[in-house]
């Protein structure tokens, strides 16, 4: 009898402990809307993916200025993250349907290597409660928002990135 309550026990508490390290039930995931790909289609942002890998969502548009020197700051190292951390960025422009036509020559002028969207009616953007841009969110390889920040100022870029790569190996932002 003791065999069996203390086995139960152990396969319950080893249960909870995988269940744990699989996902943190308490840190927010970014919801579903509907966006616009660059090419018109839609896309649910529930299908953002990584590979389990970190990902980077933007939120920027074409007016904002500190929104173009962060995306600029980044793509001066991406491959490097990259490489190193296996690191996805999204931008999501906020651009609305008088400027989103900018969007796409802006993209190639910069020659942003992006996974690029639209969200022309805001509804992303309000379901992540951003109000200003730029609006960077981090998301772990569960795509949990495990760290965000507003506004920029050069070098912020490489506090981003110790941050990734602590996300990357498993941790957390603030370890």
């Amino acid at each position: 009898m003791k065999k069996t309550v203390f086995g139960s026990v152990f396969l319950f508490l080893f249960s909870i402990a995988l269940d744990a390290g699989a996902q943190d039930k308490s840190l927010p995931t970014i919801p579903g809307v509907n966006v616009k790909s660059m090419d018109g289609s839609s896309f649910n942002t529930e299908d953002l993916e990584n590979d389990g890998k970190p990902i980077i969502l933007s939120f920027w548009a074409t007016w904002c200025k500190p929104c173009i020197l962060e995306l600029n700051a980044i793509a001066d190292v991406y491959t490097d993250w990259q490489e190193e951390t296996g690191v996805k960025l999204v931008a999501m422009s906020i651009d609305d349907t008088r400027t989103s036509s900018m969007v796409g020559p802006m993209v190639n002028g910069k020659g942003w290597d992006y996974e690029v969207y639209l969200d022309p009616n805001g509804d992303f953007k309000r379901a992540m409660n951003v109000n200003l841009v730029p609006h960077t969110f981090l998301l772990n390889g569960n795509k949990q928002i495990v760290s965000q920040h507003t506004t920029f100022a050069p070098g912020d870029e490489e506090d981003l990135f110790e941050k990734v790569k602590k996300v990357a190996g498993g941790g957390t932002p603030q370890e």
